[in-house]
Parts: C-alpha cells; sequence; structure tokens
C-alpha cells in the first residue's frame, strides 16, 4: 500500500500541477460561441446566470474574510440575486473592499482562469475552481444556494477527475469565457436598472454611502474591470 501510494501521489501531482497541450484554435473559438450563446439571449441569461451570482457572491464572502470581517452566510435565490452577510465594522476599507467585489470577481475569475489556460495549467484550473466551491458551500444558508453550488462544484469535479484532455480542455475554455462574458452583462443590467430608478440599495449605491463618491462612478469602475478583463482574458485565451 505505501509503495501505491508513493507511485500515485507524484502522479497526482504531476496531473493537477502539470500543464497540458493547448487546444486547437476552432475548440477556442467554439467555445467562445458557446459562451455568447448562453450570455446574450435572455431566456438562457435568465438560467446561465446563476453562474455569475454565485461568483459574484464568492467575491463578497472571499474578500469579507481576507480583510478581517466575519462571514455569517451567503444565500442564492432562483430569481439569480443573492445576498452575502458579514460582521464588522459597517464602515472603512474593510467594508468597501467587500461591496466592491461582487461585480469584479466574475470578471477577474476569468482574468485568472484566461492566465492559468495561457500557461497550460488546464487541470489545476478546474481543481482550484472545484475547491473554492466547496468551501464556498460550508457558507451557504438555504437550500437552492447548496443545490446550484453542489451541481457546480460536481460538474467541475466529474470533469477534471473523469474527463479526457480535449473534453476537459473544452470544458474549462468554456467556462472562462463564460466568466469573462458574462460578467460584462451585469454592469449594464445594473445601469439601466439604476436608469429606471431602481436598484437603489445595489453595491454601487451602498458604495457611494460609504465613499462619499457618486455611484456612477462606481458604477464605471465596474465597467471598467469587466471590460478590460474581457479583453485582457480574451488575448490569453486566443494565444494558442
Amino acid at each position: 500500500m505505501d509503495s501505491i501510494a508513493a507511485i500515485a501521489l507524484p502522479d497526482l501531482w504531476d496531473r493537477v500541477f502539470g500543464t497540458q497541450p493547448y487546444p486547437d484554435l476552432w475548440v477556442v473559438l467554439a467555445t467562445m460561441v458557446a459562451a455568447l450563446a448562453i450570455v446574450l439571449p435572455h431566456t438562457l441569461w435568465r438560467v446561465s446566470r446563476n453562474a455569475i451570482t454565485i461568483a459574484h457572491e464568492g467575491g463578497h464572502g472571499l474578500v469579507a474574510l481576507v480583510t478581517g470581517r466575519t462571514l455569517t452566510g451567503i444565500r442564492l435565490h432562483s430569481d439569480t440575486s443573492g445576498l452575502t452577510v458579514s460582521r464588522g465594522k459597517p464602515y472603512g476599507l474593510g467594508m468597501i473592499l467587500t461591496a466592491a467585489a461582487g461585480y469584479t470577481a466574475p470578471p477577474l475569475l476569468g482574468l485568472g482562469g484566461a492566465a492559468l489556460l495561457g500557461a497550460g495549467r488546464i487541470t489545476l484550473l478546474l481543481w482550484l475552481a472545484t475547491a473554492l466551491l466547496l468551501v464556498m458551500l460550508v457558507m451557504i444558508r438555504n437550500a437552492y444556494g447548496a443545490l446550484t453550488v453542489v451541481l457546480t462544484g460536481g460538474t467541475f469535479l466529474l470533469v477534471s477527475w473523469l474527463a479526457g484532455p480535449q473534453v476537459q480542455a473544452a470544458f474549462a475554455y468554456a467556462v472562462v469565457w463564460f466568466l469573462l462574458l458574462g460578467g460584462v452583462r451585469p454592469a449594464f443590467e445594473l445601469q439601466a436598472k439604476r436608469s429606471r430608478g431602481g436598484a437603489g440599495d445595489s453595491d454601487a449605491d451602498q458604495l457611494s454611502r460609504l465613499t462619499h463618491v457618486p455611484a456612477g462612478l462606481w458604477l464605471f469602475l465596474f465597467h471598467a474591470v469587466s471590460l478590460c478583463s474581457l479583453i485582457g482574458g480574451g488575448r490569453w485565451l486566443l494565444e494558442v
């Protein structure tokens, strides 16, 4: 048993942290088109947006922990909204960073994923995503949220463990394209709601109250982060 473990552990290490071959350019382009196909149509977006909400609320939660706040729970709802609750000072840098992390998390995760794929770390990307989802699951406080995270994490686990290199590559590229492209749309949706007088308690409005900086400037930041991430990440993905 010891010899088997000694052989298996290096193999597992190489499998996770080693590099994998880049897919053909047509695979990269096909996964980009597939991501666009579930981001642009409103009907499909109403379903696929759940994955963006996971990243959005996960961003709030992760930054809350990093800045020393106490994360008390995350809730994901069937209307693709979410809520992350943390305890700590209701002002200051930690609260500002936590509030700013939601809309910026999906595109920044996509940018980080594109960097990993650009370095050929396909399996590592899938395992890191699975680990983050498992950590997030511990903080979920409602049944729908738990089901959503379990199904998403289970998909990543099955692909990373059972699928071949070509399927892993296609799946990883599709996920990263989705984060990059899907990370752009929520800021435009928020802008549209605010133009109609809605979303008065949005992240941008909370940040405005915390910093005394107009909410429109925070919305501009969300746009800038998402669009710059799409441009930079897209360049990495297309350099195959």
